[in-house]
């Protein structure tokens, strides 16, 4: 069976999906969606990270018992995804004690095989927005440079795994690209993290301070697993690790996780290192975005900048959507959202652009009865380096350029002056073009692709315009 099997990063549900969080959902449905064109068994899986203090304290603060606040918070995440047109295959919860904790726990134990995992006292700052301890020289006067907030000083007994031993393998696995991370400033990024030095970190919270939520570390019920340990491995419990071996053995290893930077280290290093520990298969790439900032600043709860993708989707329609995230955020670097660019962009790209260039040629068809030929059954060429380098923006690009030439073409031709066998020739071959065009938007704009190429099927007729002009 040829499968591609990817995930997204499994969120904190502490708080609610903002319109930033919508890049990552776009990108891998592209993906899935390319993969299933081309002939593979996809496998898309998500899932809410609920065994966190951050999440303990979120419910504190709403007057709510966490399981009630975890099944709320976690079943808007989950329809956020349907929403925006994405469908999930699997939406793994942490707190699930049937498919995901005897997975954790399998997973500490074959760490344990290994001599990977030993006890001992600790002190360090633990900051509970990142939920992992910091070092001196991480913070920026003191806080925590992503949340700033000052991260609690701890002591406790904890277990902790032996990071430190895989150092020298790391390095190798990621400089030959057996473990593939990308876009290149993030792969450094990684091995820059490693070449510092790596030590070993800790796997566990005593049972008091992570309030008993969490999964039990065996054989020690007053030690909860820390929740980077746990997270993580729904990529794994979320197809059958710890409770069906033949559809684990089916899909893993992933062949692509697909997250935000802010969570590079946790997957780059940390992840590969308990997976060689337990003599599991890594993952064969990880894909790493940067942010969707709003007019320059991180989208944020604190700073009040908070918008819905429920919010662009009700006024705007969600292609338009995807269509932004996709085509106007590259993958090595952060993005900017504001209203005034998005509204530029939909009226330039989608509206004047595609949309015009169809409706023109759909009229000029119906008034010379023009019928379409077949329908391509492949993507451009130009197209597969591109999608299969998850450079999005580029591969739209090449469309886009494709629409542009196809407009001045029309320009230059002035068909509305031709007739008999010579214009019958020129409509032709705008249809292939454009039918060419729904085909090679599938992955991006699945609703609109399904529209043109509807409309471009037999008898060629106008139809309702596919971007109105705001």
């Amino acid at each position: 069976m040829k499968k591609f099997y990817l995930t997204t990063a499994i969120p904190y549900v502490n708080g609610l999906p903002h319109v930033g969080h919508s890049l990552e959902y776009f990108q891998a449905d592209t993906v899935k969606r390319y993969y299933r064109f081309k002939g593979y068994h996809t496998m898309l899986l998500s899932g809410a990270d609920e065994n966190a203090l951050k999440n303990v304290q979120a419910a504190e603060k709403e007057g709510l018992p966490i399981q009630e606040f975890l099944d709320r918070n976690s079943k808007i995440w989950a329809e956020t995804y349907e929403f925006l047109g994405v469908h999930l295959d699997v939406f793994q919860r942490g707190s699930d004690q049937k498919k995901h904790w005897p997975g954790v726990q399998k997973l500490w134990k074959l760490c344990q095989e290994s001599g990977d995992i030993y006890i001992k006292k600790y002190r360090g700052l633990y900051c509970v927005g990142c939920e992992s301890f910091k070092t001196e020289g991480e913070l920026v006067d003191g806080l925590c440079p992503d949340h700033q907030t000052k991260p609690e000083p701890v002591e406790e007994e904890n277990y902790f795994f032996k990071l430190s031993r895989y150092q020298d393998q790391l390095i190798k696995l990621i400089e030959s690209n057996t473990l593939k991370i990308i876009p290149e400033n993030k792969k450094q990024e990684a091995l820059s993290f490693i070449k510092r030095g790596l030590e070993d970190f800790s796997i566990s919270r005593s049972k008091e301070r992570a309030r008993g939520v969490g999964v039990p570390v065996p054989d020690d019920p007053n030690q909860i697993i820390y929740v980077w340990f746990d997270a993580l491995d729904i990529y794994m419990t979320g197809i059958g690790f710890g409770w069906d071996d033949i559809k684990y053995q089916k899909w893993w290893p992933a062949d692509l996780h697909i997250i935000g930077k802010d969570i590079n280290r946790f997957h780059t290093v940390y992840w590969p290192a308990i997976l060689l520990s337990a003599k599991l298969p890594l993952p064969r790439e990880i894909l790493i975005h940067g942010f969707v900032n709003l007019k320059g600043e991180k989208i944020s709860k604190s700073v009040g900048n908070v918008i819905s993708p429920q919010e662009v989707v009700k006024e705007f329609g969600l292609e338009p959507l995807r269509y932004y995230m996709l085509s106007q955020i590259p993958i090595d670097s952060d993005g900017d959202f504001t209203f005034d660019r998005f509204k530029e962009v939909y009226n330039g790209d989608l509206a004047n652009g595609l949309g015009n260039l169809v409706a023109r040629v759909a009229k000029l068809c119906e008034q010379n009865n023009i019928s379409a030929p077949e329908l391509p059954t492949q993507f451009d060429p130009k197209m597969t380096r591109p999608l299969e380098e998850f450079k999005f923006n580029e591969a739209l690009s090449h469309i886009w350029e494709e629409i542009a030439d196809a407009d001045k073409k029309i320009n230059e031709e002035k068909p509305w002056e031709l007739s008999g066998e010579k214009l019958k020739k020129i409509l032709e071959d705008y249809v292939k073009k454009i039918q060419q065009i729904g085909y090679n938007l599938q992955p991006f704009l699945p609703e609109t692709a399904q529209k043109i190429l509807t409309q471009f099927s037999g008898q060629v007729k106008s139809a309702p315009a596919l971007f109105p002009r705001l």
